[in-house]
């Protein structure tokens, strides 16, 4: 089976570090992007008041997104890229480095399966 793109989600929790920092959180995706081999096109970095960072690297292979609840000491990661040259699992080591997550889970969907027993009818639920 192949596919057009690997999507990583990434959750880490009881972070101590950088949650609500602007500059960590650039910094922290221009280094993720260069270590999964991407191509940054983008970047937009957004802080919340009274807390909080949702920054995005738009990457000419998809994107890396963050958000980042410093009050729960939270961030969600969404890591999609297409090609096969792109590691996104290269991400996670960095990202460990700048949030220095206490706990942190990593899943991988493969997207855009290009196999005929793969697909699911317009409107079908896929659980």
């Amino acid at each position: 089976m192949e596919s057009v793109g690997r999507h990583l989600i990434m959750e880490m929790w009881d972070c101590n570090e950088n949650l609500d920092s602007v500059e960590a959180v650039r910094h922290a995706l221009t280094e993720a992007t260069e270590a999964c081999g991407a191509t940054l096109l983008e970047m937009f970095i957004h802080p919340f008041t009274p807390q909080g960072i949702t920054g995005v690297a738009v990457i000419s292979e998809s994107h890396i997104l963050i958000h980042t609840w410093p009050e729960l000491g939270y961030a969600a990661v969404d890591v999609f890229t297409c090609g096969k040259r792109i590691q996104p699992e290269e991400v996670a080591p960095v990202l460990q480095r700048y949030f220095a997550p206490g706990h942190v889970q990593v899943m991988e969907m493969k997207r855009g399966i290009v196999d005929a027993r793969a697909r699911v009818p317009a409107g079908a639920l896929v659980r």
